[in-house]
């Protein structure tokens, strides 16, 4: 493939970036916290916590999220089955837990964080955890409908998938009053 077939990775990086701001702003928050834990970018319980609620889910969120290193490590090479029950058993139970917050409510939203949580090669899998937990009864039945009606066909029967590394990792910005920026 020559290189002007190749899109440009500013333009992937838009396209990254306006899917982001796609999502609802529960959604945007959900995914900056959940970056912020998972890559350990920042001290989330400090900028994300806003009662002892939240304290609480941040907490058992960062617990689960301490076997991404583990997750990233296993994931196949192959669709052999002898790797999967080890693969996809964790990131279902991860999943399970993102998907019970009702923060992330759409598989593009899901693919969206999971993709930088785990990386490019996690793609082929997301599918199957994503149907998988969002089918698991701990969930309200209104919610199970939504997400299992949110994964297109095609995101189902993909034949195959770009591995190609996302680009934008969204973060908290502080606000800045328009005065401090005329200065």
């Amino acid at each position: 493939m020559g290189a002007r077939m190749k899109p440009a990775n500013g333009a992937m990086t838009l396209a990254e970036m306006k899917e982001f701001a796609s999502f609802s702003s529960a959604t945007q928050r959900y995914v900056r916290r959940s970056l912020d834990i998972g890559l350990d970018r920042d001290d989330a319980m400090t900028r994300w916590s806003r009662d002892v609620v939240e304290a609480a889910s941040i907490r058992a969120q960062a617990r689960l999220y301490a076997r991404l290193p583990e997750i990233r490590e296993m994931i196949p090479d192959d669709s052999g089955l002898d790797a999967i029950e080890p693969f996809l058993a964790p990131l279902m139970t991860v999943t399970a837990f993102d998907l019970g917050q009702g923060r992330i409510t759409t598989f593009s939203a899901y693919r969206f964080l999971y993709e930088r949580l785990l990386g490019a090669e996690v793609r082929p899998w997301l599918p199957a955890a994503f149907c998988s937990a969002a089918a698991l009864p701990h969930l309200h039945p209104d919610l199970r409908r939504k997400l299992l009606q949110s994964i297109s066909e095609a995101a189902a029967t993909a034949s195959g998938w770009s591995n190609r590394q996302p680009a934008f990792f969204p973060k908290w910005v502080e606000k800045v009053e328009v005065s401090e920026l005329r200065n």
